[in-house]
């Protein structure tokens, strides 16, 4: 039986990068040696490497003279530490619209004031606040633009000429918007870009002046820029998948491209949730995500006979988180349209028989 996996993360990969992973793991480059066990420091690697960064900035749209894309270890967990540790010298500016933002601003407290200039907590991160102000004496004002718990997505970017500092480990590479905008982004590859084990950061070259403290060389990303992301020994089969992914991107039409085919799968199942009376959708219309669609029963007393169907058609990872229960559909860029309409003959089976 097809599997559907609509995981929040680590969550769904290509077939075709897969496919081309499983070959690299084996004999990469006709080698006759496997990508997890040669030099990372050999041509055959460095070209990887070289190759991962160049393409996702390319995919961004951003000048490699102003921009430097560093793969590093840790997890947007700890760029939640990086960030600030290496910017924050007075006070910074947050955005709070979940859990990860809220991790983010307990990190950034500790070197220094955080402002949380609005949230969503009042209602359960159900909405992204508007209408706020970020100070101009802010060293930088920090979002998330996706919140894969709760199911909304930031569509707007406040005018600010403040640095703008972005967790998008959730919805990089999935729409094309101004990145240009961004000062620094950082991303978890496990949603949109590979396997878990690396970070992808995008960081404006101007940016890596003097730091406001010393840093630990491992947190310091003018280090890591100097070293082209090999300060130490990288996660070389989390970023080899990543550059296939990147690869399968830019050949499917890049960013563009993939956003138009991400849209078509939100719509459909946003129209199916709103259609259907046994389901009620958790986001505010007008901030729901195209990446993550959070949804709850109308009523629990018949959960265990839709969670059957979904186990009969073979979807996998759709259960909600803790937080906000129901249901979760992760719609990543390689989530293929078939499997969000198997969730939606699914969801009318459920109707039917109710």
């Amino acid at each position: 039986m097809k599997k559907h996996n609509f995981s929040a993360g680590p969550s769904i990969l290509p077939q075709e990068v897969m496919q081309q992973a499983s070959q690299g793991l084996i004999n990469f480059n006709n080698l006759g040696l496997s990508v997890m066990e040669i030099s990372h420091r050999s041509k055959d690697f460095v070209e990887v490497m070289d190759e991962a960064c160049a393409l996702a900035l390319e995919l961004l749209g951003l000048d490699k003279n102003h921009y430097s894309a560093l793969f590093l270890q840790g997890g947007a967990s700890t760029q939640f530490v990086m960030a600030p540790f290496n910017f924050l010298s007075q006070k910074a500016a947050y955005l709070n619209t979940g859990t990860w933002s809220t991790k983010a601003i307990k990190e950034a407290k500790l070197f220094g004031q955080v402002q949380e200039v609005a949230s969503s907590k009042d209602r359960n991160f159900c909405y992204i606040p508007k209408g706020y102000e970020i100070p101009v004496d802010s060293d930088y004002f920090h979002c998330t633009s996706n919140n894969t718990i709760f199911g909304t997505q930031m569509h707007e970017l406040p005018n600010t000429e403040v640095p703008v500092f972005c967790d998008m480990s959730s919805d990089i590479f999935s729409r094309a918007i101004d990145y240009s905008k961004y000062d620094l982004i950082y991303a978890g590859a496990q949603k949109n870009m590979g396997p878990a084990g690396t970070t992808l950061v995008v960081i404006k070259n101007e940016l890596l002046s003097e730091a406001p403290r010393p840093i630990p060389s491992m947190l310091d990303y003018r280090i890591h820029q100097e070293k082209g992301s090999m300060f130490n020994t990288p996660p070389v089969v989390a970023v080899y998948v990543s550059l296939l992914t990147l690869r399968w991107v830019r050949d499917k039409g890049g960013v563009s491209a993939i956003e138009q085919l991400n849209r078509t799968k939100a719509q459909e199942l946003y129209s199916e949730i709103d259609r259907n009376p046994l389901f009620k959708g958790f986001a505010e219309t007008a901030d729901r995500s195209i990446m993550n669609a959070t949804f709850n029963l109308t009523t629990e007393e018949n959960k265990a006979t839709f969670d059957e169907l979904c186990q009969q058609a073979g979807i996998s990872g759709i259960n909600g988180h803790r937080s906000v229960g129901g249901f979760r559909a992760s719609i990543y860029n390689a989530m293929p349209l078939e499997s969000v309409r198997t969730l939606i003959e699914v969801m009318k089976e459920f109707e039917r028989k109710h």
